[in-house]
C-alpha cells in the first residue's frame, strides 16, 4: 500500500505544477503521516537527509562539468564546434542536418547534458535559412541531445553511480560505443528524411577556409579526448577531471580564443550556480524522499511486484523499461535518476544482470523521456530557440524518436553491444 501512496502522491502533486524538489519534500512528509512517523524527531530526518544527499564526494563533478559546459558556450567553443561538423559532412546533400548531429556527438562529449547540448547548438537559424521545415530542424537538435545523458562525461551517469554505487569510470566507457551508434542511426534516418521532404542544400567552404577551422576547432575536439582519456588511465578521478575540463576552457577561451573576459566569466559563473543549486536541491531532496522510501520498504515491495520476472532476465527489463518510459513521460531525468535506481537496483542484483548494462539501459530510457511530451524538457528548450509549436515539433521528431527506441531495443536483447567494448575500453 505505500507503493501506491507514495506513486499517487508523487504524480499528484506534479500534476499541480509544483516544482519537483518541493514535491520530494512534499512525498517525504506524506510518507513520514502514513507511516505514523509524524513527531518532533522524525521531522527533523527531511532536513538532516538532505544534507546527507548533498555532501557526496562524486556529486562534486557535477558543478564543475556544468560550469565547464557555461564556459564553452560563453567562449566560442561552441560555434566552432558547428563550424567543424559542417566542415566533415556538410557538402553531402542535406549537409546541415548531418552537421547538427555530428555536432550533438561533439556537444555530448563536452557538455553531458541534453539541456544544454540543445541550448547550445545554433543551427536552427541557419537550417531555417536553407529551407528546412522548423518542426524538422528542432526534430534533429532535439533527438541528438539524448546523447548528452549517454556519451561521457555525462552528470547522469554521476548521478546514477553515486546513488547507487557503481564506478563512474566504467559507466562513462559503457556509454560511449552506444551513444555513437544512436548518433549513426540518426544519420540513417535523416538520408532518409532528406530526399522524402526534398532537401538539396549543401555547405561549400572556401579552400583557405578549412584549415582555419580545422585549427580553431582543435582545442574543443581535444578536450574530450583528454578527459576520457584521463579517467580511463587512472591520472584523474572524474571529480578531477571536472576540474581539469573548467581549468581547460578557461585556458582556451580566454587565452586561445580571447572571447571571454573577466566580466562574462562572472555571469557564467552566476548561471553555473544557479543551475547547480537546481540540480543540488533535486539531489538533496529526492534523498530524504529515498529514507523513506526505504523505511517503508517500498523496494520490497516493488521485488514483491517483479518476483515473477527475475527468473526472465529479458521480461523483467522489459517491464522496468515500460514504467521507466511512462515515467520519463511526466518526471525529468535526474529526480527519476534518484528516485527510481535504488528501487530497482536490488532487484536487478537479484536476476544476475550486469548492474552497468541496466545503468545504460536506465540513462539511456530516461535520456529519451527529455524528448517526450508532456513534460520534456528539452523539447520546450527547443521551441523556445526556434519559435516551434510543440505540437509541431513532436510531430517532425517522431521517426528519430522511434528509431532512438529501436536502439534502445536493440541494446537491450543484444547486451554484447555495449558490454564487450566497456570490457574492452577497461583492459
Amino acid at each position: 500500500m505505500e507503493l501506491v501512496v507514495f506513486l499517487v502522491s508523487l504524480f499528484g502533486f506534479l500534476a499541480l505544477g509544483i516544482p519537483i524538489a518541493i514535491v520530494l519534500v512534499l512525498c517525504s512528509m506524506v510518507l513520514m503521516y502514513y507511516g505514523g512517523m509524524w513527531d518532533s524527531m522524525f521531522v527533523m530526518i527531511i532536513p538532516q537527509s538532505m544534507l546527507d544527499g548533498a555532501n557526496n564526494y562524486p556529486l562534486m563533478a557535477i558543478p564543475f562539468f556544468v560550469f565547464a559546459g557555461e564556459i564553452m558556450t560563453e567562449g566560442g567553443l561552441s560555434k566552432r564546434v558547428v563550424k567543424l561538423a559542417q566542415l566533415i559532412i556538410g557538402r553531402v546533400r542535406g549537409g546541415l542536418g548531418y552537421a547538427a548531429i555530428v555536432s550533438s556527438v561533439i556537444f555530448a562529449g563536452l557538455m553531458g547534458s541534453s539541456v544544454g547540448e540543445a541550448a547550445a547548438l545554433g543551427s536552427l537559424p541557419m537550417m531555417a535559412q536553407a529551407g528546412y521545415k522548423p518542426g524538422r530542424a528542432g526534430g534533429v537538435i532535439a533527438s541528438g541531445a539524448i546523447l548528452g545523458p549517454i556519451i561521457p562525461p555525462s552528470t547522469n551517469f554521476i548521478l546514477l553511480g553515486a546513488t547507487v554505487g557503481l564506478s563512474i569510470t566504467k559507466l562513462f566507457m559503457i556509454g560511449l560505443v552506444p551513444g555513437l551508434i544512436i548518433g549513426l542511426c540518426l544519420m540513417v534516418t535523416w538520408f532518409f528524411i532528406v530526399r522524402i521532404d526534398g532537401y538539396k542544400e549543401k555547405i561549400e567552404f572556401k579552400k583557405g577556409e578549412a584549415s582555419k577551422i580545422v585549427r580553431d576547432a582543435m582545442p574543443a575536439f581535444m578536450m574530450p579526448v583528454l578527459l576520457l582519456g584521463g579517467i580511463r588511465f587512472g591520472v584523474f578521478t572524474p571529480t578531477e577531471g571536472g576540474a581539469f575540463a573548467c581549468v581547460y576552457a578557461i585556458a582556451v577561451c580566454t587565452l586561445y580564443y580571447r572571447e571571454l573576459t573577466f566580466k562574462g566569466l562572472l555571469a557564467v559563473s552566476a548561471r553555473a550556480a544557479r543551475t547547480t543549486s537546481v540540480v543540488m536541491l533535486i539531489v538533496a531532496t529526492a534523498t530524504a524522499v529515498g529514507w523513506f522510501i526505504t523505511s517503508a520498504q517500498i523496494p520490497m515491495q516493488v521485488a514483491e511486484l517483479f518476483q515473477p520476472l527475475v527468473d526472465s532476465p529479458i521480461l523483467l527489463l522489459l517491464s522496468i523499461n515500460v514504467f521507466l518510459f511512462l515515467a520519463g513521460m511526466v518526471m525529468d531525468l535526474t529526480p527519476n535518476v534518484l528516485i527510481f535506481a535504488p528501487v530497482f537496483y536490488p532487484l536487478i542484483q537479484q536476476a544476475g544482470i550486469d548492474p552497468y548494462f541496466f545503468g545504460l539501459l536506465f540513462i539511456l530510457n530516461l535520456g529519451i523521456g527529455v524528448i517526450t511530451p508532456p513534460v520534456g524538457t528539452v523539447l520546450y528548450v527547443v521551441c523556445g530557440i526556434g519559435n516551434i509549436k510543440i505540437g509541431n515539433l513532436v510531430r517532425n521528431m517522431a521517426p528519430f524518436l522511434i528509431v532512438e527506441m529501436l536502439v534502445l531495443f536493440l541494446l537491450l536483447f543484444f547486451p554484447s553491444l555495449s558490454i564487450e567494448p566497456m570490457k574492452f575500453l577497461m583492459k
